[in-house]
């Protein structure tokens, strides 16, 4: 059996152990990921850039009967935040995003999507590099991944690491954007992903779930 099946066997039987949800909706016109990850037994979750589909992602959060504490933005980018304002408006739950997004939240219409488009509201959680999150009796590390935009952050915890558009499945994120910059999205990546645990899945914004060890072993733009 190919090694990253066996990591990903281990990862889903200590999902099922600790009572973890995660569920991943492909939501917008760009495919971007969005996650909802919860604690069945406190029955508590938070949701991870809501891009589009409210809809969708509340009818997803009610099918899971959690109670959402927190909305994380990994990053500013309109396919990750818009439909932060209705999310939070449904949920009434509390928005955290680095100090770099705050600044340019709430965000204005964009050319991502069509009109009526609501910009997301500013955070009323600053998070830093090292800052915990706690869902029930989960526990995840917010780590600070500059590079596709200085705001970016993923979430790592319970053999899990939530990366944004930072580290893909055999692809990194796009640094020729606007405050995008090569050497410091390759810098988080090999300094603060790659040196997770090998089994650790990756959850990224676009695209299917990989491992840690698999990035290493063949992802071509880290080699």
């Amino acid at each position: 059996m190919p090694r990253t099946v066996n990591n990903l066997a281990i990862n889903s039987m200590r999902v099922l152990e600790l009572n973890m949800i995660v569920k991943k909706l492909v939501v917008g016109p760009i495919a971007s990921n969005c996650y909802i990850v919860g604690s069945e037994k406190a029955g508590e979750g938070m949701i991870i850039d809501p891009g589009a589909d409210a809809y969708d992602i509340l009818a997803a959060v009610e099918k899971a009967k959690l109670k959402i504490t927190l909305i994380v933005l990994t990053h500013r980018h309109p396919d990750h935040v818009g439909a932060a304002a209705q999310v939070k408006q449904a949920t009434d739950a509390p928005m955290a995003a680095h100090a770099e997004c705050a600044r340019y939240l709430p965000q204005s219409s964009s050319y991502v999507y069509e009109p009526p488009y609501q910009g997301a509201p500013k955070p009323e959680r600053i998070l830093d590099d090292g800052d915990i999150i706690e869902v029930g009796e989960l526990s995840f590390t917010v780590l600070h991944t500059p590079g596709h935009t200085p705001c970016g952050i993923s979430l790592y915890g319970e053999g899990h690491v939530f990366t944004g558009d930072t580290l893909f499945n055999y692809g990194i994120g796009r640094y020729d954007l606007i405050d995008g910059d090569y050497d410091q999205l390759m810098n988080s990546i090999k300094t603060k992903l790659l040196t997770l645990p090998p089994d650790t899945i990756v959850h990224p914004g676009h695209g299917p779930d990989s491992t840690i060890a698999t990035e290493i072993r063949a992802n071509p733009f880290l080699k």
